[in-house]
């Protein structure tokens, strides 16, 4: 029995995802003999129910120098931090000398907004290759890892921030505690923290197994959110759906009393409550929809080479890595993976060592099937590759199930 990493309370492993590599580790061909692996499986936690890995990846494996995601990539994501800032500047960041902090700002998408405005504002990330991208876009950036004393620092030199806001970056850290005495150093008394992240809720409902990978530590819902912030003094006071990455949730915490819960957080905690979101049988079941979709892909793949179908793999994406070396692919099946990002380019995919082609090979090398890894990105990419399936090609998703459009 594991410990959970919140309360201490006894954590039930609940799926089993087998020996995985890191998720954004694209090698060079032919030098990939030290590649690190480790054993993904996930659990829940009976008392707080926090639902999170198993095992945990060193920090430093994951996000170093070359971490290769850019949030810029997206034209919907772009928008979305954009909007994000925005409604930031309308309502938080009204009042004198406003200061807006961000844990994870990665290439400066959502904080350029706020710089160009003319708002006190500070990055922190610790990949050094984004973080020096932000700042040839005129963002301020910090390049270290948030945490408390990181907080304690910050405070000291520009005082306490009216906003610290983080995407997709509170689910990757197993040591919240130390993030949530950070707030606490680092927050005003009526500030908020706001963070989004990928919402267990949607991934049940969907099957999206996928956005369960190295990075992902943590797979929050209201009710352990809310159960996370009592635990450090905080309160949850509100939360937000996104359609984001495939379904995620924005969480806003304050001091226990400074505002009061909006009732959207009651009535996600009770629609979780009602479907049982946060029990064993629920992610059982849950489990048991994973095996089936790597069945029925290993099968439609297998099927599809008997028939001398060529297939390609669209989008090297982290969680793609979940789905690759669950489904045991390799370019036997897949022929090779397209991608826009420069550094993953004319190397291979993580464990499974497909080879990651420019976003031109698509059209150079056309395959009569695209095996989607970026499906949270389905409608972008669709009318973008329009041509491809004008031409016959024909799209392979497995979320929520396997299914060819």
């Amino acid at each position: 029995m594991t410990a959970c990493r919140i309360c201490g309370g006894d954590l039930v492993e609940f799926y089993d995802f087998g020996r995985q590599p890191l998720s954004d580790a694209f090698h060079k061909p032919g030098q990939f003999q030290d590649e690190f692996f480790f054993r993904l499986a996930v659990g829940l936690c009976t008392d707080c129910t926090m639902v999170q890995l198993m095992e945990e990846v060193p920090r430093d494996k994951m996000f170093h120098e070359d971490y290769p995601y850019y949030s810029s990539g997206s034209a919907v994501m772009r928008k979305h931090f954009e909007l994000t800032a925005r409604r930031f500047i309308e309502t938080e960041l009204t009042g004198p000398a406003p200061f807006a902090v961000e844990i994870g700002s990665n290439d400066g998408i959502m904080l350029k907004t706020i710089a160009d405005a003319g708002i006190k504002h500070l990055g922190v990330e610790p990949s050094g290759g984004v973080a020096e991208l932000s700042r040839s876009k005129g963002v301020r950036v910090l390049n270290e890892f948030f945490q408390e004393s990181t907080a304690v620092e910050i405070a000291a030199t520009d005082g306490q921030a009216d906003v610290i806001f983080s995407a997709n970056t509170i689910c990757h850290i197993p040591y919240l505690d130390s993030i949530f005495k950070g707030v606490d150093a680092l927050l005003k008394p009526n500030g908020v923290f706001v963070f989004e992240d990928p919402y267990l809720g949607e991934i049940v409902r969907r099957t999206s197994f996928d956005q369960i990978y190295d990075e992902h530590y943590y797979f929050f819902t209201a009710r352990s959110v809310q159960s996370m912030a009592r635990r450090y003094g905080f309160e949850l006071v509100d939360v937000e759906r996104l359609p984001v990455h495939g379904g995620e949730t924005r969480y806003t915490i304050a001091r226990q009393g400074a505002r009061q819960p909006s009732p959207a957080v009651a009535e996600m905690i009770a629609e979780e409550n009602a479907r049982g979101l946060a029990t064993l049988p629920t992610l059982e079941g849950f489990g048991e929809n994973v095996t089936k979709i790597k069945d029925d892909l290993v099968a439609l793949l297998t099927k599809l080479k008997a028939e001398g179908k060529t297939v390609a793999a669209y989008g090297a994406t982290a969680k793609s890595a979940t789905v690759a070396n669950l489904c045991g692919l390799s370019a036997d099946l897949v022929s090779y993976v397209c991608d826009t990002t420069p550094q993953k380019q004319n190397r291979v995919s993580p464990g499974t060592h497909i080879p990651v082609r420019p976003a031109e090979a698509f059209h150079e090398d056309t395959p009569d099937y695209a095996l989607l890894f970026a499906w949270n990105h389905a409608e972008e990419i669709m009318a973008k590759e329009k041509q491809f399936r004008d031409g016959g090609g024909k799209w392979i998703l497995y979320v929520p199930e396997v299914h060819v459009v």
